[in-house]
């Protein structure tokens, strides 16, 4: 009888320090796995400006289950896992990142799982990253928060891309054809049963630095909430009323003042705070009106979702 082959989707962007140590785990995991499946790794780099292309075509040499896409440009971790799911062949395909801290040992329960049944095997992280301060961590929980209040799906905040899906599950996400996407969020669009969960303490860096700055995370947020959102544009509705909520408490104790307590008044103060306040709420409302229509107008482009091409290593010289 055939193996069944997994997809190992590898997203990298400046990793070109954790990739010897990363696939030594990865095949000590094949080691394990070898009379059970059969293993491809599908290594997107996405446009990285270090020697990571450079360090996977001589692994490539070492192992020969290592194909090569390389993105023109850095696209994002999203598009990269998305040119990852496109090109991958495999039964299942299992996405991580290349830093390592998504552990390569977790691959054999995954895998495990999904030969007994299971569709979906997520991972959860039992402990946060050591590398990310207090106010990341709050942030981040006040990202999820405001998400899960803003938006119809639910996305757990401690699931991570970390994660294996059955080729049906893959096909179902291959129809989605949006250029902003957030994988966590897709899935649970979809919908899913028949699920597992494995959970993780989160290893710290082997080499180098998270590649998700302040600047990548704050967009991540905007992007995350408009794409599965549209209660923000309600918010128009709810400043108007409010607004005109607090006009007419002002207007009603100035016209009290006046005609009651004979209080005069140049009116400056007031006037001043109205068209401030009124302003602000213009400028919010059109700020928000403006993302959505940004978003359209880039998915009404219809651009190809990202660009690359195969790198074959030259095997002749070993």
């Amino acid at each position: 009888m055939e193996r069944k082959r997994v997809s190992i989707v590898l997203s990298l962007y400046n990793e070109e320090a954790n990739l010897e140590k990363l696939f030594e785990e990865l095949s000590k995991v094949e080691v394990k796995l070898a009379d059970k499946v059969t293993i491809e790794y599908l290594c997107v780099n996405d446009g990285s400006e270090d020697g990571t292309l450079e360090t996977l075509v001589k692994l490539a040499d070492r192992y020969p289950n290592i194909r090569i896409y390389n993105l023109f440009r850095n696209f994002g971790h999203e598009i990269a896992m998305s040119a990852g799911m496109d090109q991958a062949t495999g039964d299942c395909i299992l996405f991580m990142d290349g830093d390592l801290q998504h552990p390569p040992e977790l691959i054999e329960p995954m895998v495990l799982s999904w030969l007994e049944g299971h569709e979906v095997v997520l991972t959860r992280k039992i402990t946060r990253d050591r590398e990310k301060s207090r106010l990341y961590s709050l942030a981040s929980r006040a990202h999820f928060a405001l998400l899960n209040t803003l938006s119809d799906i639910k996305i757990p905040r401690d699931f991570p891309d970390f994660r294996l899906l059955d080729r049906k599950q893959v096909e179902t996400l291959k129809e989605f054809d949006e250029k902003d996407r957030m994988f966590r969020g897709l899935l649970n669009f979809i919908g899913y049963h028949n699920a597992k969960v494995i959970d993780f303490e989160v290893p710290p860096r082997y080499a180098g630095e998270t590649k998700y700055t302040f600047r990548r995370s704050a967009q991540l947020v905007v992007d995350s909430l408009l794409q599965f959102s549209t209660k923000p544009l309600r918010l128009a509705t709810y400043l108007g009323l409010v607004s005109v909520s607090i006009t007419t408490v002002i207007g009603i104790m100035t016209l009290i003042e006046y005609l009651f307590f004979n209080t005069e008044r140049s009116g400056y103060a007031t006037t001043l705070l109205v068209i401030i306040f009124m302003g602000s709420i213009q400028l919010i409302v059109l700020g928000i009106i403006g993302e959505y229509i940004g978003k359209i107008h880039m998915e009404v482009k219809k651009r190809p979702l990202y660009f690359g091409e195969w790198v074959e290593p030259d095997r002749s010289r070993g």
